[in-house]
């Protein structure tokens, strides 16, 4: 039998999925306010990450800027295996409203010209961002189509359709 742990993405075979993807993690009932956790998994778990620098930066550019698309936006953090993101949202939401969600951010993402609330006022590393990393992971993210974003495991893709997912970001396409 199986470990199980009391974390979702414990329980989530990492082995299975084929990023760039959006699922919903979790959904919870607490007091009656319901809340809807997603996966926004940007590259493949255990074969690529996102550096820290551009992590950080996307991590401020997705909080700053999914807040001008949605007013249910609780939390937008980080996975520690930088990998990708958790968004967090209240209401029973769907997986394709959090795909339109970041797209329409990630667009926000491609035309800044800064990283919001980088300073030593506003963050506490101030020093470790990259914009130009961060758009280079959301131009990646961007090329998959809406639909696609749907699709979580590798099982959900024909043969033909794997063969056409984005190749990993490399520096030369900045």
């Amino acid at each position: 039998m199986a470990d199980r742990y009391n974390v979702e993405s414990f329980n989530l075979d990492h082995t299975r999925v084929a990023a760039p993807y959006v699922r919903v993690a979790d959904v919870k009932e607490l007091n009656g306010v319901t809340i809807t956790k997603f996966d926004l998994r940007f590259t493949q778990p255990n074969e690529r990450f996102i550096p820290t620098d551009a992590l950080h930066s996307l991590e401020h550019l997705l909080a700053e800027n999914s807040r001008n698309h949605s007013d249910e936006v609780l939390d937008l953090s980080p996975m520690g295996c930088r990998t990708g993101f958790y968004l967090i949202m209240h209401g029973k939401k769907r997986t394709e409203e959090a795909a339109r969600l970041m797209i329409r951010t990630l667009q926000d993402v491609l035309k800044a010209d800064r990283v919001p609330g980088c300073s030593p006022v506003h963050c506490g590393n101030y020093r470790d961002h990259d914009l130009e990393g961060a758009k280079l992971w959301a131009r990646r993210f961007l090329s998959v189509r809406e639909s696609d974003l749907l699709k979580v495991f590798r099982e959900d893709y024909t043969a033909e359709e794997r063969e056409t997912l984005p190749d990993w970001p490399r520096r030369s396409d900045v």
